[in-house]
């Protein structure tokens, strides 16, 4: 027969284990749990094991600490000069304090955007079209230092804003577009201008060194002309030199052997008359004849006469 009581205690026992079960609380890396009791706040767990009281304690809000990227719709904004644009951003941020998250401000992120977005419209207020297109940067910078300063408060830190789109008007891009072609073009001209000079300048180097190499090559070759004509008088000099030193030689052999004959008076006359007659042949007009050849001369008949007569033949 079924036992009543151990059924209830039964019920009972599984019933409090769901509740001690259900109400174990595991919180993970980078998150941090905030916890109220009795409708207040109690505690932030962070990463580990907790438990709550049922009926008691409540997670009122999950939050995580890691950093998260929120990107807004464009925003109509207008620069100094009066020219409406179209801008979205994108705002870096990272929970510091998850107390102050869940209990600063009702729905953190939009009051992020709406914040970013008077602060972006302050900001390109100040400034006209051309400094918005090129100045993402300061802009950039500006919006972050505000945002970070009035999310404080809100236990959020503001790592980062960027404008992600920058959208001018319809008639504003046709001109900016137009420009950017010209610009292109003008480039472009600029870049072919210098290719045609670059390409003259080497034209003109290659024509330059054609003129120093053919001019050296000229001067080389008239050096070696001078150097040949050098080498050949040289060359014709040591050749007279030697014919004139081959003369003397000849001149001092005869003269040797003329005086190991031990030649008589008459000869050495004889070679005198020789000498005479050698420079009669040239071109003097005038020839000075020493007094001791002409004392000779009556030498020279006789000793002809002695011959014609020694001579039968000129008997006959």
């Amino acid at each position: 027969m079924f036992d009543f009581g151990f059924g209830f205690l039964l019920v009972v026992l599984l019933v409090l284990l769901v509740l001690v079960i259900s109400n174990i609380k595991i919180v993970p890396q980078a998150t941090v749990y905030v916890v109220e009791r009795l409708g207040g706040y109690h505690a932030s767990w962070t990463t580990g094991i907790h438990m709550t009281i049922p009926f008691v304690d409540r997670v009122a809000k999950k939050v995580t600490l890691k950093e998260q990227i929120v990107d807004f719709k464009p925003q109509p904004v207008i620069t100094k000069d009066n020219v409406t644009m179209q801008i979205d951003t994108v705002v870096f941020f990272q929970i510091t304090d998850a107390k102050l998250y869940t209990y600063g401000v009702d729905k953190p992120l939009s009051a992020i955007e709406n914040l970013s977005a008077t602060t972006l419209r302050n900001i390109i207020g100040e400034i006209d079209l051309d400094s918005t297109l090129t100045s993402r940067d300061v802009i950039n910078s500006k919006i972050t230092s505000i945002l970070d300063v009035a999310t404080d408060k809100w236990g959020i830190k503001v790592t980062r804003v960027e404008l992600k789109n920058i959208i001018p008007p319809r008639e504003i891009q046709d001109a900016m577009e137009k420009q950017m072609k010209a610009e292109r073009e003008r480039r472009e001209a600029i870049l072919r201008a210098e290719g045609d000079k670059h390409s003259r300048i080497l034209v003109a180097e290659g024509e330059k060194e054609s003129a120093i190499l053919k001019a050296e090559g000229e001067k080389e070759s008239a050096i070696l002309r001078a150097e040949a004509v050098k080498e050949q008088k040289i060359r014709e000099a040591q050749g007279e030199a030697e014919a004139v030193m081959l003369v003397q030689k000849a001149v001092a052999d005869s003269v040797e052997l003329l005086n190991k004959a031990h030649p008589s008076n008459q000869v050495i006359a004889l070679r005198s008359l020789e000498a005479l007659a050698k420079v009669a042949d040239g071109k003097s007009t005038k020839i000075i004849i020493p007094s001791e050849i002409q004392s000779l001369a009556s030498l020279a008949a006789s000793l002809r006469e002695v011959a014609v007569e020694a001579d039968p033949q000129n008997k006959a």
